[in-house]
């Protein structure tokens, strides 16, 4: 089943999450830890992050520094089919612009038909502290809706120079971002949303909202949308706060607000424990609004907080 089926079978709840592949250096075990602490959960499937190479200095005997390009984390290919081939959990593996070149996107989406991983998530990807992305533009993909025109045509079995080949059996589903309090570089909500209705028409099939903790912003955001005649699934991404320093991270990188009664007891935190506590309160509250408004279907950010996410689910299945 693609996501898209998954999420339009409103018959019981349902949840899904967000996992890092793990840093050079870890094996594939470390992602298994994560997954076998929420299997008990049945997940309907598995979102793979997708990082590009970044440059850092290395000090030279001399006292000269030399910019050296590293890649900190294995593929999310490769992971994404070790996911799928275990523990037979489909796989969405992110696939995104920046740091990627067109060519390298080709390749990757090669080898993702190949091994049957056929469920994208189609992103941007991080605009900052890509030097050689902007030296290179023209080699990377810059908005979302060229990356999705790439995809198309590798359905239609059209490559990057405009040769046809054999069309793939079962064409890549992808669903894209949406932001319930804005992308960071839309004029205003109206033209953010705009432009996810652009990327529906090109074959969208569903978003995921980045993280957010005031849920009226979601279903603001929701309305605004049913508005103007999006119909696709828009599921809610939930993140339990678990450290301290992710009360300025938090809104400074992902640019989302805390609502003023969280705001309040997250303040009142001395320790990460204290603060991990009120992460759960939270996210449980959260997903118990959402579900009550007949949101059947969750997404977790498991970033350094999957006993979290599992406390929340007990509470919540």
């Amino acid at each position: 089943m693609s996501i898209i089926d998954f999420l339009n079978d409103n018959s019981k709840f349902t949840f899904s999450f967000e996992l890092l592949p793990p840093l050079k250096g870890n094996n594939f075990s470390k992602v298994c830890e994560i997954i076998d602490n929420l299997q008990e959960f049945a997940p309907k499937y598995i979102n793979i992050t997708t990082h590009h190479s970044e440059n850092i200095f290395r000090e030279n005997s001399n006292g000269t520094l030399t910019k050296v390009n590293v890649r900190k984390r294995p593929g999310t290919v490769a992971i994404a089919a070790a996911i799928q081939n275990k523990y037979h959990i489909t796989s969405v593996p992110h696939i995104i612009c920046k740091g990627f070149s067109k060519e390298e996107t080709e390749y990757t989406l090669i080898d993702l038909q190949y091994l049957g991983v056929t469920d994208l998530l189609l992103l941007r990807g991080d605009i900052n502290k890509l030097e050689q992305d902007r030296i290179f533009s023209h080699r990377s993909h810059e908005y979302t809706v060229e990356l999705i025109n790439q995809v198309n045509n590798f359905n239609q079995g059209i490559d990057l120079s405009g040769n046809f080949f054999q069309k793939p059996e079962t064409p890549f589903s992808f669903g894209v971002a949406c932001y319930p309090e804005k992308h960071e570089e839309a004029i205003n909500i109206e033209s953010d949303i705009a432009f996810l209705k652009k990327k529906i028409a090109l074959g969208a099939k569903y978003a995921v909202t980045q993280m957010f903790f005031d849920n009226q912003k979601y279903f603001e955001y929701i309305s605004n949308c049913r508005k103007i005649g999006i119909t696709i699934p828009i599921v809610p991404g939930i993140k339990p706060i678990v450290f301290l320093d992710q009360l300025v991270v938090l809104p400074k990188i992902f640019h989302v607000n805390f609502p003023e009664i969280l705001k309040i007891e997250l303040q009142k935190c001395k320790t990460d424990k204290a603060i991990q506590q009120v992460g759960i309160e939270w996210g449980i509250h959260q997903c118990k609004e959402l579900i009550s408004a007949g949101i059947k279907n969750l997404h977790f950010y498991t970033f350094m907080g999957t006993n979290s996410v599992r406390s929340i689910l007990k509470e919540i299945y």
